[in-house]
């Protein structure tokens, strides 16, 4: 029965809550170098496993690709496993001797992850790693079209940890991939910290928790290329992020922005690398698969190739077809084009000016991607600079594959898979997520300086002055 699989979901999450926290102590009394040692241990074995991983998470779910998602799963063993060693996230940060004050980390402990079904296994890994890093305990809550390969991402890491010192229980999954276990997870009182990565639903519900949160927007950032640019070179840069894992990745761009004199060069560029310029009935008839009734966006076509598409929406495209383009002009909820496409589909818009240019992605963001991401491809720091300081968003790409650039493949950002939006994007943070978001700071301060005298009471001449000043003023008024 549904009930009944409720209530063990339930249960389950109860428990795993519960091991989380026994867990959560016993790192309490590791240092530095001991967490280190099972962070790792855990990345090694993750990434001895990346392919396999890789082919149990397109089988299971049909998103993406084999080869790109055995990319996204080394860099959340290898990439993410570097740039967080040699971190310091526990003991005395800081010693502030001038201002006697110290800095402690303080881990956040135990937190419940939300897995998308997008990135089912390399999140798995990248929050198990930031999360062991700081001394904190984690339990995951798997999508249910991923819930398998999810688990066995949990069930190599845990016992990678484990083995290498950590407690039972410092890393976990459900088994039953059931609503009732998230909520349940997610109110648990063992659990201090939600880290939400998936659709809109999962992360108003955990922002919902009464819990601290850190959760995603949608990304639907446009690309700008300017008239500055290397145009072939900005063509390719968005063919392989929109391309990467089938257009899967949040940050990878969801329209071209080009002013008209360069629409030429830019529609000659694109048909040589592969893109499919649709006409108005082949857009219009693709259009109507993207999204459900509901708004939703229809999960049979996330992560499709461009040839799949193409042969759903009823019409024929060339063999090397890699992203299908759709013309467009406003943005809004009767254009399904100027959303976020979990799928290598892309809208152009050609402006008649840089102004023009400004004024559309800020109008596509307001709609939808605010705080996500931004790319431009420009050689000019002019305009760059008069972008990025009105473009609403964390992260503003300059000249580098959006998908890749975002997650800090391709860029100096922290590589993450959990992307914040900031205020502007309904995110309590606009970080690449990483370590330093899991930690409290605990200030350590010593008394330096005597208690401020409180200013002397005003004399009664004063006081007198001050009403003779009143009256006359009040009678000028009258």
């Amino acid at each position: 029965m549904e009930f009944d699989k409720d209530l063990a979901a339930r249960q389950e999450a109860r428990t795993l809550a519960k091991q989380a926290q026994e867990a959560r102590r016993q790192l309490a009394g590791m240092d530095q170098a001991r967490l280190d040692a099972v962070v790792e241990a855990a990345a090694a074995a993750f990434a001895r496993e990346a392919r396999a991983l890789a082919e149990l998470a397109v089988k299971e779910t049909g998103f993406g690709n084999v080869p790109d998602k055995i990319t996204k799963n080394r860099f959340a063993a290898e990439t993410v496993a570097k740039a967080i060693r040699g971190m310091k996230t526990v003991g005395i940060l800081n010693k502030d001797e001038k201002a006697r004050l110290w800095e402690i980390a303080v881990p956040v402990g135990v937190i419940a992850a939300i897995v998308p079904s997008t990135n089912p296994t390399s999140t798995v890994c990248y929050k198990t790693l930031i999360a062991l890093k700081t001394g904190s305990a984690i339990v995951f809550s798997p999508h249910p079209k991923a819930a398998g390969c999810t688990r066995e991402a949990a069930r190599i890491l845990a016992e990678a940890a484990e083995q290498a010192g950590a407690p039972k229980g410092a890393v976990s999954c459900l088994s039953i991939p059931a609503l009732a276990g998230c909520q349940e997870l997610m109110a648990a009182p063992q659990v201090r910290l939600i880290l939400a990565t998936g659709g809109p639903g999962m992360v108003k519900a955990a922002y919902s928790s009464g819990k601290p949160a850190i959760g995603v927007g949608a990304g639907n950032g446009p690309a700008y290329i300017h008239h500055s640019a290397d145009v072939a070179k900005a063509m390719e840069c968005i063919l392989r992020s929109k391309t990467f894992d089938n257009g899967t990745v949040c940050a990878s761009e969801q329209s071209i922005v080009v002013e008209k004199p360069l629409e030429g060069q830019v529609l000659e560029e694109g048909r040589r690398l592969g893109f499919y310029f649709m006409d108005s009935r082949e857009a219009g008839r693709l259009g109507k698969l993207l999204f459900r009734p509901t708004g939703g966006l229809d999960p049979r076509i996330v992560g499709r190739t461009a040839l799949e598409l193409a042969e759903m929406a009823g019409f024929s495209v060339p063999p090397q077809t890699r992203i299908l383009v759709a013309r467009e002009q406003e943005a809004g909820p009767t254009r399904p084009y100027t959303m976020e496409k979990l799928c290598p589909v892309l809208a152009l818009f050609v402006m008649d000016s840089e102004d023009a240019v400004l004024e559309k992605s800020m109008e596509v963001l307001t709609y939808e991607g605010s705080g996500h991401t931004f790319a431009i491809h420009a050689r000019e720091e002019r305009v760059i600079r008069r972008f990025a300081e009105k473009i609403p968003v964390s992260r503003f790409l300059v000249n580098t594959p959006a998908a890749l650039g975002g997650i800090g493949a391709t860029t100096g950002l922290f590589p993450a898979l959990t992307l914040g939006c900031g205020a502007v994007g309904g995110s309590s943070s606009s970080n690449n997520i990483s370590p330093m978001d899991l930690i409290n700071i605990r200030r350590v301060a010593w008394g330096t300086r005597t208690e401020e005298a409180a200013p002397p009471e005003p004399k009664a001449a004063d006081s007198q002055l001050v009403e003779l000043l009143t009256e006359k003023i009040l009678e000028r008024l009258g």
